[in-house]
């Protein structure tokens, strides 16, 4: 069953619940239902309750953790005319059973807008020798697919792009806000490996490694 499916079930399902708790109210019925417990209030996080780290410290500490180098890809949308892409170090496997994984991107990016639109995305696992291609990628305004060698994805259509470690076809499964980022989900249709003995490409301390 589809999640279209799964939530016209769970609709139904809530209003068999209603209609058979009015029917036993309605007997004067002690067993009927209870009415669910309200949801806590959800509230932004306060001036006060912030953590004192200054950006720059932040970054500068999390960099310790060398990260590995994706582009995510995606198809162009209707009205578009051609596909779009963005150098991506927040990738990261998360779950087996169904197969998701996820990547973070910046709420202000020019290009989430249009991955969105599509629906799917590729990850591409970039190799220790594509720091340039990586760097195409990480600028904005640009034809970052200018002069770049893919194909298409199997199942989105997505730009597969050539001699990457590793590609990871998928469906944009969720979106969920973390701060000034998005946190998208996304659940894994096909993938597979390029050359399994390269190196892989890694962001240390602000600079490739």
């Amino acid at each position: 069953m589809g999640q279209a499916g799964t939530a016209e079930a769970a609709v139904r399902y809530l209003r068999s619940v209603e209609a058979a708790a009015g029917r036993s109210t309605a007997r004067g019925d002690s067993t009927a239902p209870l009415d669910p417990l309200p949801r806590p209030a959800l509230r932004c996080v306060g001036e006060d309750e912030r953590a004192p780290v200054g950006q720059g410290e932040f970054r500068r500490v999390l960099g310790s953790f060398a990260t590995g180098v994706a582009v995510i890809t995606a198809p162009a949308a209707a009205g578009e005319s051609g596909p779009a892409g963005f150098a991506c170090q927040s990738f990261s496997s998360l779950s087996l059973d169904p197969p998701l994984v996820t990547f973070m991107v910046g709420r202000t990016s020019a290009t989430w807008p249009r991955i969105a639109r599509a629906g799917v995305f590729c990850v591409n696992v970039l190799a220790a020798h594509q720091d340039a291609l990586c760097r195409g990628f990480a600028v904005s305004g640009a034809d970052k697919f200018a002069g770049v060698a893919y194909d298409a994805a199997p199942c989105s259509g997505s730009p597969r792009l050539a001699d990457t470690l590793a590609w990871i076809d998928c469906t944009i499964h969720a979106v969920h806000p973390g701060g000034d980022h998005l946190i998208v989900v996304g659940r894994v249709d096909a993938l597979g490996t390029g050359d399994e003995d390269a190196a892989p490409l890694l962001f240390h301390r602000g600079r490739f490694a």
